[in-house]
């Protein structure tokens, strides 16, 4: 989106959030992934290089959870809190004008 236009509507910060859940929601799948080609791997030699990037998949996703809790963009552990913020940003999103 343009620099000026996400300025005059307000989405700078709201693209900012979208990119950052998008980014959390990938490295919640890689651990998921890593997770279970851990347990497929059928050499220790695999297995261990599974399980770094497992630990580094893991590492990413709390950078990522702690930076997004931090911005008050993610309420991982109050889910009313949650609700509300997606609710606000479903707000935004119908309300964004129509160029």
């Amino acid at each position: 989106m343009n620099p000026i236009i996400e300025n005059i509507t307000g989405m700078n910060a709201l693209s900012d959030q979208v990119v950052a859940m998008d980014l959390l929601i990938s490295a919640k799948s890689g651990v998921r992934n890593y997770a279970m080609a851990v347990t497929e791997s059928g050499t220790p030699e695999i297995t261990e290089m599974l399980t770094n990037h497992l630990t580094a998949a893991i590492d990413l996703h709390e950078q990522l959870s702690l930076y997004m809790q931090e911005k008050g963009w993610y309420h991982a552990f109050d889910t009313n809190e949650q609700i509300n913020l997606d609710l606000k940003n479903i707000d935004t999103a119908l309300n964004l004008p129509i160029l």
